[in-house]
Order: C-alpha cells, then structure tokens, then sequence
C-alpha cells in the first residue's frame, strides 16, 4: 500500500487548526500531498471538536460517509483526531467505528504520524519528521496560529476541554520560540499564542517564564510584527500582562476576555470564579492602561436555571462595555461535566432568541464602533488579495479592505478608513 495523498477536514477552535497545520507539514515531509476532497485521498484525518453538540453531529455524518469510502476502498486509511477521542482510552468509541484505522488524541500528531511508519511498509524506512515548515497550503500565510499552553485544569462547569484534553501543560519557552522563528523565516509575520487561559502559561513550571515574559521573548524575534494571545481568564490577566500589552508595540491591544454571563448566580453556578463586578473592574483596568484596545467576549446564553432576568444581566454587561466582538453561543449539555447533571430547562426557542438578540444589539454596537473610525488613518497588516483588493486586520483586530498595486502580503500599510461596516472597514491606503 501507497500513499500519496491525504485530506485533513478540520472543525473547532483555533488549537485544532494549529495541529492540522503541523499535522500537514509532518505528511508533506514523508512525501504526501494535499488534496481538497476525501474522495482524492489515500489518509483521511478528521480533527473534531466536542464543545457544541452541533459540532459533533458534525462529525457523526463525516464518519458516517467515510464508512461508505472504506468498503468502497479498503485500502484507505481514516484516522480521527482530537477531542472526541480525548486523552483517555475509549473502548466504546473504537467498538463503535471499527473501520477507524488509528485514534489520535488532541495535539497528538506525533502518534498518528509513528502510525504511519509502522502500519504502512512504504514509510517504514522513514523516521518521524522534526520541523515547523508550512504545508503547501500554507506556503504563503501572513498569520499564524501557536499553541502555548496545552490542555486545561481550570474546571468551568460547562466545558468538557479538561476531560478531552487533559490537564494544563506549559510548552517550554524554547519550544515555542523555536517554532515561531521557523514560522517567521518562512514569511509569517503575526503569530497567535494560544491556550485555553492563555494567561495561565508558565504556572504549572517552576523555572520558566510566566505569559507576559514569553511575548516579550516572542516579540524580540526579527522580522515578526505583531503578536496576539487568546483566549484570557479574567482571573488570571495580571496586571504584568496588561503592562506588557502595554509597552511592547509588537503585542495587539486585542484582548480576549471571556465573561460568559453577566448574572453573579449564573457565573457561581458555571463555576467562573469570578463576579460581575470583578470582571468590570478589569475591562476598567484595561481601559486605564491600554486605552486603545479592543476587548472581545465570549457569551453562552441558556445556561440551566438562566431565568430571562438573569439573561438581561448579559444583554445590559454588552451594553455597559459595549465590546468590540462578543461570540454568542447557546448552551448544549456536554457529557461528564457538573453541568450535564442539571436539566436543561431552557427550550431551544428560548436560547435562540435570546442568542440572536444579543447578536443584534452587538451587530449594533459594532456598526457604531466602527463608523467613529471613518477618516481615521489605520495601521492595516495585509494578508491576502480578496477579489481585486487588498485585505487585512488592524492591531485592533478589524477587517479591512483597501486598494493598492504596491503593496503584498505581509506588509504594513497606513490606511485611511472610507466607509465602515459592522464586521469591516474599506479605505484607500495612502503612500509614505
């Protein structure tokens, strides 16, 4: 058996799309190429998410017609990656796809690709790649994103990541130094250090670098522009942290603070540590030391037991900060978890109106945020050509679109803002 080409459908968060990046590069270096379709390949890998039930239906129906392909073609190999096979050993999960060639843990690319050098005898001269070259794919990304802090110990009532990615384990500051150069010596310009709470790095080693240490480090690497960090506990952004976001013109003013809910009862219950009081006094503090930056939020709406006064605490915390994105998810039970344990007594109805009415209110919130910038001139890092334009993100994280033969990715363009939108901005880029 050969194979040549491989296929990597990925869905979640930001971690899974960092691992299918590296899982990518590690297959390219033994000799595979990329194919758009499953139907095209000879390794299917499906990196899942469990975080939503909606996301792992998801995932059901991409098995269910991969089943179909392997009678069809016995020889291809499936491999399903990431949190809905966890950390732990699943029997039920094996028993019930049998057809499933390897089962791979979140951020477990190493063991999938040892899979391959030892199941499939055109590899087994082969040993296991050891690089941070961008697949094909990829070849020319301007952004990348970094896995700082792996797996999760801060149990949140809802989430199931501390089941299906283990406990938090710090990337040693080499380790992560090392892959952002290598990302940089292959053009990439702004980089991403991820974690579940980002914040949290180094706590769980004695003899490293604490978070706002690591970006300084990061940000002294040549020819690297920006760099961003997500997501953060408002818990643990220290007031170090926020002084380095501060004095550090590499690090964004973006800050992504997840408040989840805006009622102290509906925060005890999630298990967030936190009040919303507490959580004011911070977008407070950052305010006072970094004026110009951009929060971001995460809300889940329809928590059990959330009575529409307790889901009006929320709607009133966007209104009170008024944030510059705020990511709106209903609640969906998630096994294993304390809060699987309660009933879910708020109908699908209910969430759903109340999601989309926070996305409205936001959309409004944002619409306003942006139209105070029209005239404005904007620092813009440009990423990509998008139907004859130039497109790319300011510090602040926005989205914006601007002619110019003579500019490219990877470069910083001083823009001045024509018209705005609620989700981006268009304007013409103005020469030195």
């Amino acid at each position: 058996m050969k194979l040549r080409r491989y296929h990597i459908w990925t869905i979640g968060c930001q971690m899974n799309e960092a691992d299918s990046r590296h899982l990518a590069a590690q297959l390219e270096r033994l000799g595979l190429e990329a194919v758009a379709e499953p139907v095209e390949a000879d390794l299917v890998v499906l990196n899942t998410c469990v975080v939503r039930q909606q996301a792992e239906n998801k995932i059901y129906g991409k098995l269910g017609s991969l089943r179909k392909m392997k009678q069809q073609r016995p020889h291809l190999v499936i491999a399903l990656m990431g949190c809905l096979v966890g950390v732990k050993d699943n029997p039920a999960l094996r028993a019930k796809y049998p057809y499933v060639d390897v089962f791979v843990p979140p951020s477990g690319v190493d063991r999938l690709v040892n899979h391959l050098l030892t199941h499939v005898p055109a590899l087994s001269d082969r040993s296991a790649p050891d690089s941070y070259d961008l697949p094909a794919l990829e070849r020319h990304a301007v952004t990348a994103f970094v896995p700082a802090v792996l797996g999760c110990s801060h149990a949140c009532a809802y989430c199931v990541i501390p089941l299906r990615r283990g406990a938090e384990q710090s990337r040693p500051a080499e380790e992560v130094l090392h892959e952002v150069s290598e990302l940089v010596r292959q053009g990439v310009r702004e980089v991403m250090l991820l974690g579940q709470i980002v914040d949290r790095y180094g706590l769980d080693r004695s003899d490293g670098p604490d978070l706002a240490d690591l970006l300084n480090q990061v940000c002294a690497i040549p020819e690297l522009l920006r760099v961003r960090f997500l997501t953060s506990h408002p818990n643990w952004m220290t007031d170090k942290l926020l002084d380095a976001v501060a004095s550090e013109p590499k690090i964004c003013p973006q800050l992504e603070v997840a408040a989840q809910s805006g009622n102290n009862e509906v925060l005890r219950r999630m298990r967030r540590g936190y009040t919303r009081e507490k959580y004011l006094d911070l977008v407070a503090r950052i305010r006072r030391r970094i004026p110009d930056a951009a929060i971001h939020t995460d809300i889940i709406v329809g928590f059990p037991g959330e009575t529409e006064e307790q889901y009006r605490d929320s709607y009133r915390l966007l209104e009170e900060v008024e944030f510059d994105k705020v990511h709106i998810a209903k609640y969906s039970p998630r096994p294993g978890t304390t809060a699987a344990q309660e009933t879910d007594d708020v109908s699908e109805e209910v969430k759903e109106r109340r999601r989309k009415e926070l996305d409205d209110f936001q959309k409004t919130i944002q619409e306003r945020k942006n139209a105070a910038l029209r005239g404005c001139l904007l620092e813009v890092l440009v990423e990509s050509e998008q139907k004859g334009r130039w497109q790319g993100r300011t510090p602040q994280n926005k989205i914006v679109f601007f002619e110019g033969a003579e500019s490219g990715p990877g470069r910083l363009e001083q823009v001045r803002i024509e018209w705005t939108g609620p989700f981006s901005m268009i304007g013409k880029m103005e020469l030195p």
